[in-house]
């Protein structure tokens, strides 16, 4: 599976892919991790204390492979970039992109240029799992980059404004391509909170699972990590469903 997750921020994308990631790992899946946030902390929450440098700030790496300000490589060489960059904890590989900025074919810029190949180079190189941690939206990302996944998760809870920025991201996703999006819920308390998702949501979006408000997210949220294990173990469930779903639309195409 080659997926982005995408939503409002604080709706809790960095952590779903992080629980995603080390289910993954755990049924012995290779899996990559990206974090294209211009806010990055992907790192933080998955435990990782080393000190990374996000690729966006790498100034002589973007010069060397994608030029300068005055003359810009559409092609840079990337293929050697993951296994200089990458860091790996816990079985899970990680790799901080930082933001993309500018819009889709807006900004031509040296930085943006040589992230948009490296995450196209990703989502055709590698051969196992690969989870992209989004900003808010998916504007920034070009249909050369998003193309290549296999579909868009939508992480949503029962704030409106969180249901407002998943309808203009679905509209952004069909925009580039994107033809199969799922949404997951967060934050459930009550049955009320799930009514309120499903109706907030388009009605061919299947919402494919929850995650209740849990204490021990919050209580390990104050440390920035993870919990051991969660309660009753949603995120087992939300990656079974996501792979079902994957699989068989992958085999239906």
């Amino acid at each position: 599976m080659k997926l982005a997750v995408a939503g409002k921020g604080g709706v809790g994308k960095t952590t779903l892919v992080a629980l995603l990631a080390r289910e993954a790992a755990a049924r012995g899946y290779r899996v990559l991790v990206v974090d294209v946030d211009s806010d990055p902390n992907l790192a933080t929450i998955l435990g990782v204390t080393e000190s990374i440098v996000p690729l966006a700030d790498e100034e002589k790496l973007v010069a060397e492979r994608a030029g300068t300000g005055g003359f810009i490589r559409l092609n840079p060489t990337v293929d050697d970039i993951p296994s200089r960059y990458i860091v790996e904890h816990n079985g899970i590989r990680l790799l901080v992109l930082g933001g993309i900025r500018g819009g889709g074919t807006g900004c031509a810029c040296p930085a943006n240029t040589l992230l948009k190949a490296l995450l196209a180079h990703l989502l055709v190189a590698e051969k196992d799992i690969v989870l992209l941690d989004m900003e808010a939206g998916i504007e920034h990302l070009g249909r050369g980059t998003v193309q290549n996944v296999d579909g868009l998760v939508l992480m949503v809870d029962s704030d409106r404004k969180a249901l407002e920025t998943a309808q203009r991201t679905l509209r952004l996703a069909h925009d580039l391509g994107v033809q199969q999006i799922v949404a997951i819920a967060n934050r459930v308390r009550e049955e009320e909170d799930r009514t309120a998702i499903r109706d907030g949501l388009p009605p061919e979006i299947p919402l494919l699972g929850s995650i209740p408000y849990l204490d021990t997210l919050r209580r390990a949220a104050r440390c920035g990590g993870l919990p051991a294990r969660l309660p009753g173990t949603p995120e087992v469930e939300l990656f079974a469903r996501l792979e079902r779903h994957f699989t068989r639309q992958n085999g239906q195409h």
